[in-house]
């Protein structure tokens, strides 16, 4: 578990090397068995034969996360309360030999393993660009448990300590430095051991800050950052994420306390956050469903990995090279063809927009940013696709345009090459009959913006094999996004259900509530945008031709939505589409700026009942969660991991709910049930409750 090395100048390095693992892990149990090292230490400064400590790693990577698996099943307050004082002591131990602890980082440490190495005195990490560092544990829910956030007030005072925590963002050992939280960079390990003796042997009386004498929190006057951030807070996200709040609490109450107080503080909030319901749920969503989904649960069996190399992408549009960033940014060529060699050049200088901004960010460098931009061949000829190993149609939606492009690329593809659609809205099958090859033909649904959206929907055609399904599901997952296998159905999953949100919010505009009150309640309950500002988005056209869908698809027993008389009268009388005609429920004075239509009032009246704000809250999330388990009992979408992870990647989804149907077990399934059939009766049959949901209820909770 850990190498212990003396040389002759009595610097000890501790090397973590954890036999049984790829990587090394810190937790409760494994900070017990540093005890005995850490008393040994104590032992040698006390006779004169230790000056100082270095903690490397033998792994890849410096130190990996704690047990998060114990974390999301324990309810116990008192017992995580132990958990983290545990840890705490372990690390306080570490930092008070009375002589300097350096850690050299020379891979990733993330979470509680960068709670080890704040706990050090000096931080050197290899300048590996590959390398992150950092507390990403706010997008799980969670918050640094174990002295992270006080350490981080220590060093960077409220304000800044505020933004590197609850950002979630995992730094470049460039980054860190730039943002204070490790102290020096090294090209290689020997440079890095070598600057680790160097810095001991020059600080001999080295302390943390929080263990000056005369030590003081960095910053301004506490309570004006506070009041300042906890206002952000609400701006951003409503008050509606806890992990948030309780690091702001933490550095609040922490920052007027001394060092050992304002540990068990931490302790208290994280053991309360690590309860709750929103945690679980984030928790839930981010690890268990998203490490289901890409284990391959719903990959067809039998296939050997598709490995691809090269990517022909047709349209070179926003959709088209963002899917071509994408790739390139993943390792592979691409062929970028247009109308025109000069019109796809466009579109390879969008990629390269993108790619700076990935720069920008960090997460390339600017090296990679020029040679990842040489990776696209822009042409106007499908000849050049002859070498591809997958053709991505990214043209507008329109049929007979797609067949064309398809018709065209397939005549230079070779037997085992894969014909993809980006479309949105045709069905699969139906563009497949225009196919050579209907069983290497499947639909690839990327969503916008393609590089910052982490899922893709791979539409499975009547026609489509089981190979060519494997085959997508092996490409999605080469070019680091989620796979979600959908059925051939009318607006495939994500937007199937994104278009029930969108609905109810301009039912309710005809129902009399005032548009702004509809907007403002979406975003309150966790959407991130309005339902009338997303039907402008997509298009007013789109949101109706989709529910057309859903009325041929069942056929006479079909009930209209209610909202259908009001996209009509918005499209065929008033002329008002969506945002790209800069006229629809908003109005748009300025590129990139918009207001609700003030003639609104005049169309649709305002309603002088009283307004139950919580039922129309409830009303935008319940339609979205019955529609997503009428596709699980449709078998739309295969899985309940499925389901949840592209609700909230797809569509946005509240993810402190964890998902469209984890939001049932979250609310309570009985109670759920009851709560539909009371909104059926007021509301309608959208509001009606699906047979699979029943008989979940009758099990207690929603499993499948």
């Amino acid at each position: 578990m850990i190498r212990y090395k003396k040389d002759t100048d009595n610097i000890v390095t501790l090397i973590l090397d954890m036999a049984d693992r790829d990587i090394n892990i810190i937790n409760h149990e494994v900070g017990q068995a540093f005890i005995p090292v850490t008393q040994h230490l104590k032992e040698e400064k006390a006779k004169g034969k230790l000056k100082g400590i270095i903690i490397t790693s033998a792994k890849k990577t410096f130190l990996a996360g704690g047990d998060l698996d114990y974390l999301h099943k324990c309810y116990d307050a008192e017992e995580i309360f132990e958990y983290a004082e545990k840890l705490k002591k372990f690390f306080r131990d570490l930092e008070s030999p009375g002589v300097p602890v350096v850690a050299a980082i020379n891979g990733t440490a993330l979470g509680s393993g960068f709670e080890l190495a704040l706990a050090c005195h000096y931080r050197i990490a290899i300048n590996d660009p590959k390398t992150r560092l950092g507390h990403p544990e706010v997008t799980l829910g969670l918050m640094p448990g174990n002295g992270g956030v006080i350490r981080m007030l220590w060093l960077l005072g409220v304000e800044k300590a505020f933004a590197v925590l609850t950002e979630g963002k995992r730094f470049t050992p460039k980054e860190a430095f730039e943002a204070g939280i490790i102290n020096a960079l090294a090209a290689d390990k020997k440079e890095m051991m070598n600057k680790a003796k160097k810095w001991i042997l020059a600080n001999p009386e080295a302390r943390s800050p929080w263990d000056y004498q005369e030590g003081k929190i960095p910053g301004e006057r506490v309570e004006q950052v506070v009041r300042r951030l906890s206002a952000g807070l609400v701006k951003k996200n409503q008050g509606n994420f806890s992990a948030p709040k309780a690091i702001l609490n933490v550095l609040t109450e922490g920052s007027k306390v001394d060092f050992e107080t304002a540990s068990k503080i931490e302790s208290r909030h994280f053991a309360k956050l690590v309860q709750s319901k929103e945690t679980k749920n984030m928790t839930k969503a981010f690890w268990y469903d998203l490490k289901a989904i890409l284990k391959g649960t719903n990959r067809p069996k039998g296939f050997g990995k598709f490995r691809p190399r090269k990517v022909g992408i047709i349209g070179s549009g926003v959709m088209g090279s963002g899917i071509a960033t994408a790739c390139v940014v993943r390792g592979l060529e691409v062929v970028l063809k247009d109308i025109s060699k000069s019109v796809a050049e466009r579109g390879k200088a969008y990629a390269g927009d993108r790619l700076e901004d990935l720069m920008r960010s960090g997460k390339i460098t600017k090296e990679e940013c020029s040679s990842l931009l040489d990776k696209i061949q822009t042409t106007e000829t499908s000849a050049d696709f002859e070498t591809c190993d997958l053709v991505i149609e990214a043209v507008f939606e329109n049929q007979n345009v797609k067949t064309k492009v398809m018709k065209e690329a397939e005549t230079h593809l070779d037997e085992f090459s894969i014909f993809a659609s980006n479309t949105s809205s045709i069905p699969i099958s139906k563009l497949a009959e225009g196919s050579s090859r209907p069983d290497n033909f499947v639909g690839l649904h990327f969503f916008s913006p393609v590089v910052e959206v982490p899922i893709v929907e791979i539409i499975r055609g009547k026609k489509t094999s089981e190979e060519t399904i494997a085959r997508a599901f092996d490409f999605v997952k080469k070019i680091r996004k989620t796979p979600i296998v959908v059925k051939d159905s009318w607006g495939f999953f994500a937007s199937r259900v994104q278009n029930t949100y969108i609905l109810e919010g301009i039912h309710m505009l005809t129902e009399g509530y005032p548009a702004a009150l509809i907007e403002n309640l979406g975003q309150q309950v966790g959407m991130p945008k309005g339902a009338l500002a997303l039907a402008d988005d997509l298009g007013l056209e789109m949101v109706l031709r989709f529910e057309t869908q859903a009325a041929v698809l069942y056929g006479p027993k079909y009930i209209q939505h209610p909202a259908v008389p009001t996209l009509k009268k918005m499209l065929e009388e008033l002329d008002r589409k969506g945002a790209k005609k800069k006229a629809g429920f908003y109005e748009y004075p300025a590129a990139g700026d918009r207001q609700l239509w003030e003639a609104l009032k005049e169309h649709f009246s305002i309603s002088q009942e009283f307004w139950t704000v919580g039922a129309l809250e409830e009303r935008l999330l319940f339609v979205q969660v019955l529609e997503a388990v009428w596709c699980l009992q449709e078998q739309v979408i295969g899985s309940l991991e499925e389901a949840n992870l592209a609700s909230i990647y797809g569509w946005g989804f509240p993810s402190f709910k964890g998902g469209v149907i984890q939001y049932i077990n979250d609310y309570g399934i009985e109670k759920f049930v009851l709560q539909c059939t009371a909104y059926e009766k007021q509301y309608g049959p959208r509001f009606q409750v699906p047979r699979l949901l029943t008989e979940m209820a009758a099990k207690g909770k929603f499993e499948y």
